[in-house]
């Protein structure tokens, strides 16, 4: 899936993954991406893997898309909605550029939880 939608194969894609934190906050290579999705790669300790979660949907609400020739830029938020009902939301910037094939491939995607101001 990580090959299909994101552009490592022509170099580093600027990634910033929702739940990743420290050190290894940004993720700029094909097995760091691996790594946050799916868990079990030991230079990636504390990833548990985002996609292993209890998600039975995602839905996008688009705040804005903007579009430039080979290049498109979302941003706004994810929704994930566990099995037990209960909601994420992930706030999320992407930007897409055409492959040599016309292909979108995501080379920007920053990901965080949404600020909360504590009272």
């Amino acid at each position: 899936m990580i090959e299909g939608l994101y552009d490592y194969s022509r170099g580093p894609v600027l990634f910033k993954p929702t739940l990743a934190f420290g050190d290894q906050t940004f993720r700029t290579t094909f097995a760091g991406a691996v790594s946050y999705f799916v868990g079990g790669d030991p230079n990636f300790p504390n990833d548990k893997g985002f996609a292993l979660n209890d998600w039975i949907s995602v839905y996008p609400q688009n705040t804005h898309c903007l579009i430039d020739c080979s290049v498109g830029m979302t941003m706004g938020n994810f929704v994930f909605v566990k099995s037990s009902g209960s909601e994420l939301v992930v706030e999320k910037t992407f930007v897409f550029k055409s492959d040599a094939t016309g292909k979108l491939r995501i080379v920007l995607h920053h990901a965080s939880l949404p600020f909360k101001l504590n009272q």
